[in-house]
């Protein structure tokens, strides 16, 4: 039998919540409903409180960590984000404080310690954790860390390895993405009557980096934006998670101007360069292999409808 878990439901309007037990996805809206008083043969939807993210799959119900938070909409009704301030300055009087509680957890610099909290209870919820969120554990001290989840150092050490080769590899998918979708629109290009004329328009979709960087301009280059400094001075692989555009700032940047970007010593901003260009050179080397796939299929093509012609033009013979 499923084991039931804690859960808590509210309505639109969020003035009440509760807490229920359930052990599948149509419990939850059964007790939902029952609890919220609503009509039993009424038609509900499941969403998370916090963003508004539709559940309807059994499995992704499952994986939420223990006392997410749902609310149940009729089908008229549409999720909206909670409202605060407004009335004068009192409509917080009508909100539940547990909501207020659970708000301040995740915000400002000590943010870090509800994301803790979660993994201490449910270690599965770093799948739904955000980038940022990762990367605040992963930033957070060691020693804090520990202290917080009550683990010694040598473990935590191991869980933050682990969330920065979540990072890592959510940014290697992104890049991968990016790289097919350039593809796609290359190849939909090629194929379109109107673009058979502008092929060399095209050759610098794909070539894609080296194109785009001579857009940066020479007042840009020394404004590194804050997400970007953040990055670089992650713990693990910075360079895995800068987009092409980002990596090919650093690179032209150059020695002397990222190590002063970066509060850095040049030994250690020369090994980021390194990681950098050689990260970059990576890339380019997958877009010139999608290139030559692209120039490979678009020649079979070509040569399937010669030998097409030819047969066509071929005399009949009894």
């Amino acid at each position: 039998m499923t084991e039931e878990k804690p859960c808590k439901v509210c309505n639109l309007s969020r003035q009440k919540s509760y807490g229920i037990a359930v052990r599948s996805l149509e419990d939850l809206k059964t007790k939902g409903r029952e609890t919220l008083g609503m009509d039993s043969k009424v038609l509900v939807s499941v969403v998370l409180e916090e963003d508004g993210t539709i559940v309807e799959d059994e499995a992704y119900f499952m994986c939420l960590p223990p006392n997410t938070k749902f609310m149940i909409l009729h089908s008229k009704e549409r999720w909206g984000p909670a409202m605060r301030a407004v009335d004068g300055g009192t409509a917080w009087l009508g909100e539940s404080i547990e909501i207020d509680e659970l708000d301040s957890t995740f915000t400002g610099t000590e943010s870090w310690r509800g994301l803790a909290q979660q993994l201490k209870q449910d270690l599965s919820s770093i799948i739904m954790m955000s980038e940022e969120e990762l990367q605040c554990l992963v930033d957070v001290s060691r020693e804090e860390l520990a202290k917080e989840l009550g683990h010694r150092e040598t473990k935590v050490q191991s869980l933050q390895d682990t969330l920065q080769r979540v990072l890592d590899q959510r940014e290697e998918e992104r890049q991968s993405r990016e790289i097919l979708q350039l593809y796609l629109q290359a190849a939909e290009k090629e194929s379109s009557p109107a673009s058979r004329g502008s092929s060399q328009e095209v050759d610098d979709v794909i070539d894609g980096m080296e194109v785009d960087s001579t857009k940066v301009t020479a007042g840009q280059s020394s404004k590194f934006c804050q997400r970007t400094l953040m990055v670089l001075k992650g713990k693990t692989s910075p360079e895995t998670r800068l987009s092409n555009q980002d990596l090919q700032l650093v690179v032209n940047e150059g020695l002397q101007n990222l190590s002063a970007a970066l509060s850095w010593d040049t030994e250690k901003t020369k090994d980021l360069l390194q990681a950098c260009e050689e990260e970059l050179e990576k890339r380019l080397n997958k877009v010139q292999a999608l290139q030559s796939l692209r120039n490979c299929t678009q020649g079979a093509e070509e040569e399937g409808n010669r030998l097409a012609k030819r047969r066509k033009k071929a005399p009949f013979q009894s």
